[in-house]
C-alpha cells in the first residue's frame, strides 16, 4: 500500500476526509494498526504511563523514545510515523535540533513538540533543516504540574483566543500539523477554521481533521480512571485487529468521537 505522507494528510483536510491516528510502541502492534488502516502512528511519551507505570510522562527520556521509534519503524508500516520530543528534550534550540535528528534517524517521519506560540523559533529551525513538526497544544501533559493537573484548556474566551492565535503563529512558523488535546469542541472547530494545516484532536470533538487515542486506552487496558474522550473499542470486538479496524472506521465515518466524548 502507498505510504501515508504529509501530502496525503493535507489532501484529507482539503477533501474533508477524516484520518486516524493511534499511539504505537513496538513492531507487532504497529504492524497490526497499519494493516487495519491507521494513518498515523505516534510514539508518544505516553509510554511513561502505559508501559513504564509512571503517573505522568515526565520520566520518559530521549533514549526511551528513540528505542520505541526504532521498534515501530522496523514494522515498515504504511502509516506515517510521528515521535514525541519528551520532557525538556527541547530545552534549548541546540537540544531541540539534536534530539529531533535522533528521532528522524531512528525512523520517524516527523516530530511532535508540546507548547504554545513560543515554539515558533524552534519550529522554524527544524523545518529549515527538513524536519516536519506537529505542534501539540491545549492540554500538554509535560506541563501537568504547571496546569495543576490534567485539566481542559481553552475554557475562557481569553484562553480560547490565545489558543487560536498561537495556532496561527505556529502554522506560520512551519508546523505541518497541529494536535489539540482536551479543549472544548467549539474551540477546536475555531482553531481548525483559523489554520490551513490538518488539525488532530484528542478530546477535541469531531470537527477536526484527524483523531488520536492512546492505544491502551482504546483497547480498554489502561490503569486508572478512563478519560471522558476515550472509547473502549475492544469491548465489542473479537480481537485487537478488529478493534483497530473498528476505531479506524469510526473515525473515518465521524461516529467517533460522539457527543459524550466531547467537552
Amino acid at each position: 500500500m502507498t505510504p501515508v505522507t504529509l501530502s496525503f494528510l493535507q489532501q484529507c483536510r482539503q477533501d474533508n476526509t477524516p484520518f486516524s491516528c493511534l499511539t504505537a510502541y513496538d513492531a507487532t502492534f504497529a504492524a497490526q494498526a497499519s494493516a487495519a488502516g491507521i494513518d498515523v502512528l505516534l510514539i508518544g511519551d505516553s509510554l511513561g504511563m502505559v508501559l513504564q507505570g509512571h503517573d505522568s510522562t515526565l520520566a520518559v527520556t530521549m533514549d526511551d523514545v528513540v528505542y520505541h521509534t526504532k521498534n515501530v519503524a522496523r514494522a515498515r508500516p504504511r502509516s506515517l510515523i510521528m515521535a514525541d520530543l519528551p520532557f525538556m528534550a527541547n530545552a534549548t534550540l541546540e537540544s531541540t535540533l539534536l534530539n529531533s535528528a535522533r528521532l528522524m534517524q531512528a525512523g520517524a517521519n516527523m516530530v511532535k513538540i508540546e507548547g504554545e506560540g513560543w515554539l515558533a523559533d524552534s519550529i522554524k529551525a527544524l523545518v529549515r533543516r527538513g524536519i516536519p513538526v506537529c505542534a501539540h497544544m491545549g492540554l500538554t501533559p509535560q506541563s501537568v504540574n504547571a496546569f495543576g493537573g490534567y485539566k481542559v484548556q481553552g475554557r475562557t474566551s481569553d484562553a480560547a483566543s490565545k489558543l487560536i492565535e498561537d495556532a496561527r503563529v505556529l502554522e506560520t512558523a512551519g508546523a505541518a500539523l497541529i494536535l489539540l488535546e482536551c479543549v472544548p469542541r467549539q474551540v477546536a472547530a475555531d482553531v481548525r477554521e483559523a489554520v490551513s494545516v490538518p488539525v488532530i484532536g484528542i478530546g477535541a470533538g469531531p470537527e477536526v481533521d484527524g483523531q488520536i487515542l492512546v492505544m491502551h486506552d482504546m483497547l480498554g487496558v489502561s490503569q486508572g480512571k478512563r478519560p471522558r474522550f476515550v472509547k473502549n473499542f475492544l469491548a465489542t470486538e473479537a480481537s485487537i485487529a478488529n478493534a483497530f479496524r473498528a476505531y479506524d472506521h469510526a473515525v473515518k465515518t465521524r461516529t467517533f468521537p460522539a457527543k459524550e466524548h466531547c467537552f
